[in-house]
């Protein structure tokens, strides 16, 4: 099985992609929160331990993590390729990550940047418009309402959610910066950083580019 780490700031499309190349045959895309359920749920080893640290109101360790991914990994023989979301976020869980590899014998295949300017993401979460009332989601420029701010399903007003208004959106993308730069800079010094354009609209073509890279 090869890893693939998955990289992208908020509303770079990084979930659209995912779920598209996960549509392959072989490719499984694994963000860390379903990862965290899914151990819980189950009652695995590592799930039982990070049950405990959530029930008392404290983080899951680096570490636990990457057991979880290892308990994953030993009891999925039909995956080729793992997309890893969210974990790594830094270099210190990069380093973990690589440390469990190591141990038991997979390979990073790399680690795969969707890359959109700041403006662009600006642009595209700011456009967001949802339902309060039944949770429709629209987009000003990609996904319009029919009748300008309201909702084609039920009729009612759209909001602009509190964290898409573009003050915050700015906010957000320089704690991105500030965590996740470092982690860019750390496996483009490995020569295991690979980039597909984000800017555009044709998911295909986008998909097309990221296997290309992850095959």
């Amino acid at each position: 099985m090869k890893i693939v780490v998955l990289l992208g700031a908020p509303g770079s499309g990084k979930g659209t992609l995912a779920a598209e190349l996960a549509k392959e045959p072989g490719v499984r895309h694994l963000s860390s929160g379903d990862l965290l359920r899914a151990a819980v749920k189950n009652g695995t080893a590592a799930g039982v331990k990070a049950k405990a640290f959530m029930e008392s109101g404290n983080l899951v360790p680096d570490a636990l993590i990457a057991e979880m991914i290892e308990e994953t990994v030993a009891a999925d023989a039909s995956t080729e390729v793992l997309l890893l979301d969210g974990f790594p976020r830094n270099v210190a869980q990069a380093e973990i990550l690589a440390g469990m590899m190591a141990r038991t014998g997979l390979s990073l295949q790399c680690a795969l940047l969707l890359d959109v300017p700041d403006e662009i993401v600006i642009r595209r979460i700011s456009g967001r418009r949802v339902c309060p009332k039944c949770g429709a989601g629209y987009n000003v420029d990609s996904l319009p309402p029919r009748v300008e701010g309201v909702c084609d399903a039920c009729g009612a007003g759209l909001i602009t959610r509190k964290d898409d208004v573009p003050e915050t959106v700015a906010h957000r993308l320089a704690v991105y910066a500030e965590q996740t730069y470092p982690l860019i800079a750390y496996y483009r010094e490995a020569g295991a950083l690979v980039t597909v354009d984000g800017s555009g609209d044709d998911l295909a073509a986008k998909k097309r580019d990221a296997l290309g890279k992850i095959r």
